[in-house]
């Protein structure tokens, strides 16, 4: 695989280039058909790569595409999933080139990288695979049969995706889903993501008076809406940083100690870590270290919160109504339905008759775990060390993906989150970059993931 890369790279950023010049930015309408030409660009790159088929299919929403490639029915199945749409490039002035003419230039350490909108993510990501697929196709080494799904929503929550998958499930079936949308640790410590948390996203109005009031006539008698919201929400967590909503716990599996000894081989410099956010101390939940409740604990965050007057000078209201937005990240087995049942419950217990409350739904979706004693996992693990001379670490993620989580359930198959990225590419920042050593290390590992796995 190394030599082949080496003998046909030019190609490869060609190839590569020719999605990223395409601005599929799924959060604005106007780029409609550029998702549509993302679409059939990667059809016909599936197909070049050795695909039996590969189409574009219509969904609610943006086009899906679909590929496979049949060896043996009798073989295991890798299903891959990828996203071809991006984020906005805004702030355009942030960005040292056009985010949508992709340049290989060096970063301020020296090192070649890919510059563009969804170098990283995802573009460069999934095309790791299908030079992966190219190379086993070619050389005759496939010994699997090989499925692809590139969906145009993620970067919007995929609501149309899902839908599909339900539609399409026969078409879909598989062993596993290979995903590789996330990062790693380091470059010199890799690791494998086999779980990420869920998330229930709700905006709490809490409304006083009828209308503002003048602070001076009325204040100290009426209750203040921002207030009481201020003092509702600081009592959704307690001294020891436990959310205090009633039954918020009740599916939350504990870890087993070998399983956070595992976890805990992440490297991990908490002045580092404090230095990077600009803070002098951490806090969250007693009992765990701070990786752990990143990856293994759920948590409650304000996201915002709002109302009466912010505009310069001053305005002497008592406001009639506050606003916040409350984001609750879930770990496996946690349901954000039901999460978002017990906290609407909770508040509208707890709200004062001085007040009137209204929780709305925002979001939501839920977490997954894939054992780390799984052949997909010990297959990533293997080539992984292979590449990288070091045995990559079980890492949890803080963040969500909620339709892989979605596409488990329906497929009842496990995803397996093997991501090359680095913290330094600023996806969805500007300049976002993809490090052309972890680009090539990325197609080694999937290519000899294929070799490990059964």
């Amino acid at each position: 695989m190394k030599k082949y890369i080496q003998d046909n790279k030019e190609r490869f950023y060609e190839e590569l280039f020719s999605l990223l010049r395409i601005p599929s930015v799924s959060a604005k309408k106007e780029h409609k058909e550029d998702m549509r030409r993302c679409a059939e660009r990667l059809a016909v790159l599936l197909m070049e790569a050795g695909a039996d088929e590969a189409e574009v299919y219509p969904s609610d929403g943006n086009p899906v595409v679909f590929a496979r490639k049949t060896v043996d029915p009798g073989l295991s199945t890798v299903l891959v999933y990828g996203h071809y749409d991006v984020q906005p490039p805004e702030p355009l002035e942030k960005w040292d080139t056009d985010p949508f003419e992709p340049v290989i230039k060096k970063d301020p350490t020296g090192r070649e990288a890919i510059y563009a909108r969804g170098a990283n993510d995802d573009k460069g990501q999934l095309f790791m695979h299908i030079k992966a697929f190219e190379y086993l196709v070619r050389t005759g080494k496939l010994r699997h049969n090989v499925k692809f799904i590139f969906e145009g929503e993620e970067e919007i929550g995929s609501p149309s995706l899902p839908q599909w998958v339900r539609e399409h499930r026969s078409l879909l079936k598989s062993d596993v889903i290979l995903v590789s949308d996330t990062t790693m640790i380091s470059e010199k410590v890799p690791s494998i993501n086999c779980g990420m948390r869920g998330m229930a996203y709700l905006e709490v109005t809490l409304t006083g008076p009828d209308k503002d009031l003048h602070s001076g006539h009325y204040g100290g008698t009426v209750a203040n809406p921002i207030q009481t919201l201020c003092d509702i929400i600081s009592g959704l967590i307690d001294k020891d940083g436990r959310v205090t909503i009633p039954g918020f716990y009740d599916d939350v599996v504990e870890l087993s100690r070998k399983d956070r000894a595992q976890l805990a081989r992440a490297p991990f410099e908490m002045k580092e870590f404090m230095d990077s956010v600009g803070v002098k101390a951490l806090r969250g939940e007693k009992g765990y270290k701070p990786l752990e409740r990143i990856g293994i604990r759920p948590c409650l965050d304000v996201c915002g919160i709002w109302g009466g007057y912010t505009g310069e000078g001053a305005k002497t209201v008592l406001p009639s109504v506050a606003h916040a937005k409350i984001s609750m990240r879930l770990v496996p087995d946690q349901d954000s339905a039901k999460i978002t049942r017990l906290f609407k419950k909770h508040l509208e217990k707890i709200a004062p008759k001085y007040c009137r409350i209204e929780v709305k739904p925002c979001e939501g979706g839920e977490g997954f775990l894939i054992p780390i004693s799984s052949p997909a996992f010990q297959a990533a693990s293997k080539a992984m060390e292979e590449v990288y001379g070091i045995q990559p670490v079980p890492s949890r993620g803080g963040g969500s993906i909620a339709v892989l989580a979605q596409m488990q359930k329906i497929l009842h198959v496990d995803p397996l989150l093997m991501g090359f990225g680095l913290e330094r590419d600023t996806i969805h920042s500007p300049n976002e970059s993809y490090l052309l050593k972890q680009f090539f290390a990325g197609m080694e590992c999937i290519e000899k993931f294929y070799e490990y796995y059964d």
